[in-house]
C-alpha cells in the first residue's frame, strides 16, 4: 500500500556517525566530554600563558642589555645569571631578584597541574599527537613522574631536555596535591635560581662587559627573532604543520 501523497515524509533522527559533532567533540580538544566553567577556565589560561611567552619571546634580548634585573625577576635564567653578575661589581638588587624570579619561574605551572586534574592525560594526548616519537618521549616522562613525583619537578627547573609541562599535568592526574606541588616548585626554583646567580656571581666582570658589547645590538636581535616567528608562522600555515601544539617548557 503507498502513502498519500500529502503525508509528509518522516526524516529518520540521525544516530551514530551520522550525528552532527559538537565543537566540543573536535580533534585536539583535550576533554572526553561536554566541558564545564573549570574546563573553560583553565584552557583560557593555557591560552594567556602561550600569549605571554609569545609576547616576552622577542623582548627578551632588548630586556638583557637595558635591564637584566627585571628579566631576572621575570624567572628568566639569562636575567638571573646577569643579575649575579652584576651583584658581583655592586649591584645591590640580586637578592630581591632571587625571590621574586623564583616565583615568577613557576606563575603557570600550576596551570598544567590543573589540567592535569581535570583531564587527566588528555592534554597530554594532545601535545603528543600523531608523533610516535612525542608520544614515547611523553610516555617516559609520565613514568619516570610516577615513580620519583617530587624530583621530577626539580628536575624541570635544570637546563635539561625534560617537557615541564608533561610532568606537571602528570602530577595532577596522578593525584598530587596542589599545597605539595607548589611547595616542591618553589623550594626548586629557589634553589636552581640561586645556582643561576652565583654562576653569574662567579663569572663576575667578564659578564658585565659582555653584557655592554651585547647591548650594541640588542634591537638587531629582538628584530631577527621577530622575523624569525612571522616566517615560521607562515611557513606551518601553509604546510600544514601546526597540528601539534608544542609543549610549554622552561623559560631560557
Amino acid at each position: 500500500m503507498t502513502q498519500p501523497a500529502d503525508e509528509p515524509q518522516q526524516t529518520p533522527a540521525p544516530t551514530g556517525d551520522a550525528r552532527a559533532r559538537e565543537w566540543w567533540e573536535e580533534p585536539g580538544l583535550p576533554w572526553k566530554q561536554k566541558p564545564g566553567r573549570a574546563d573553560i577556565a583553565c584552557l583560557s589560561w593555557m591560552g594567556v600563558a602561550s600569549l605571554y611567552g609569545l609576547i616576552l619571546l622577542p623582548l627578551r634580548p632588548v630586556m638583557l642589555g637595558l635591564a637584566p634585573v627585571v628579566l631576572g625577576s621575570l624567572g628568566y635564567r639569562t636575567g638571573l645569571v646577569m643579575s649575579g653578575a652584576l651583584g658581583s661589581v655592586g649591584d645591590p638588587w640580586w637578592p630581591l631578584v632571587l625571590v621574586l624570579g623564583s616565583l615568577m619561574a613557576m606563575k603557570f605551572d600550576w596551570i598544567y597541574w590543573w589540567a592535569g586534574k581535570l583531564w587527566g592525560h588528555g592534554l597530554i594526548e594532545v601535545w603528543s599527537g600523531r608523533s610516535e616519537r612525542a608520544r614515547r618521549r611523553n610516555q617516559r616522562a609520565i613514568a619516570f613522574t610516577q615513580k620519583y613525583e617530587t624530583w621530577a619537578i626539580f628536575l624541570t627547573y635544570l637546563p635539561i631536555p625534560i617537557p615541564a609541562a608533561v610532568v606537571y599535568a602528570a602530577l595532577g592526574a596522578a593525584g598530587t596535591s596542589l599545597r605539595k606541588f607548589l611547595t616542591v616548585s618553589f623550594i626548586a626554583s629557589l634553589i636552581t635560581s640561586g645556582l643561576y646567580i652565583y654562576l653569574g656571581w662567579t663569572i663576575g666582570e667578564p659578564a658585565v662587559e659582555v653584557l655592554n658589547t651585547y647591548g650594541q645590538y640588542l634591537w638587531y636581535v629582538s628584530i631577527a627573532m621577530i622575523v624569525g616567528i612571522i616566517a615560521v608562522a607562515w611557513w606551518k600555515a601553509h604546510t600544514g604543520n601546526d597540528k601539534q601544539p608544542p609543549v610549554p617548557g622552561p623559560a631560557l
